[in-house]
C-alpha cells in the first residue's frame, strides 16, 4: 500500500521534473528491507550508462518505513547492508517518520510531517534534524498543522508543494557538494 501512496506518485512527479527516479518495493523487516535498497542502489550504480542516470549526489526519499530505510542508508551506506562501497547519498528526503537516530556523517536531511500524525512524533523529528544541523549538517524541517499520517504529495492540503521546497533543498546539496 505504501508505494502506491508514497513511492510511484511521488516518483512521478520527480520525473515530470527531469529527474530519475525509481520506486523500490521491499521486503518486510528493517533489515531486509535496508539490505533490499542497498542491492537496489548497487543495481543503479552498476547499471548507470545503461539506465541513463547519472549517480552524482543521488538522493533518497521515503515515507514512514521508507524514511527510516533512507536515513539508515544514509548514516551507514550500501554496504554496511550488503550493497557496494558506494557514496552515501547527497541529501534524504524523509515524511512522517520517528526516527531518532543521527550520526555526524548523516548527509543532508530534509523531512516533514504533520502535526496530527498518530504514528509519527513531529517533535522527534524536529529534534533530530536540530541535532544534525548543531554537527553542521544542512537540515530542513517542516510540521504541517493538522496533517495526519500518510500525505503523500499533499496534494488539497497544507502540505501542498512540500516536494518542490525537498527538490530544491536537493538541489542546493547538489550545487555544495
Amino acid at each position: 500500500m505504501g508505494a502506491m501512496h508514497d513511492s510511484f506518485p511521488h516518483a512521478l512527479e520527480l520525473s515530470k521534473m527531469g529527474y530519475n527516479a525509481f520506486a523500490l518495493i521491499y521486503r518486510p523487516g528493517w533489515d531486509t528491507a535496508c539490505e533490499d535498497l542497498a542491492r537496489a542502489i548497487t543495481f543503479i550504480f552498476d547499471h548507470a550508462d545503461d539506465l541513463e542516470v547519472d549517480t552524482d549526489c543521488y538522493s533518497l526519499w521515503g515515507g514512514s518505513a521508507g524514511a527510516r530505510m533512507a536515513a539508515y542508508l544514509g548514516t551507514y551506506g550500501p554496504a554496511y547492508f550488503g550493497g557496494d562501497d558506494l557514496p552515501r547519498p547527497g541529501a534524504v528526503i524523509m515524511q512522517y517518520t520517528g526516527h531518532g537516530e543521527y550520526s555526524e556523517s548523516d548527509p543532508p536531511t530534509y523531512a516533514c510531517v504533520g502535526t496530527n500524525d498518530g504514528i509519527a512524533s513531529w517533535r522527534i523529528m524536529q529534534r533530530r534534524l536540530e541535532a544534525m544541523s548543531a554537527l553542521g549538517i544542512p537540515t530542513e524541517f517542516h510540521v504541517y498543522e493538522g496533517l495526519s499520517h500518510g500525505f503523500g504529495l499533499g496534494t488539497g492540503t497544507v502540505a501542498e508543494g512540500w516536494i518542490n521546497d525537498a527538490v530544491s533543498f536537493w538541489k542546493e546539496q547538489m550545487e555544495t557538494g
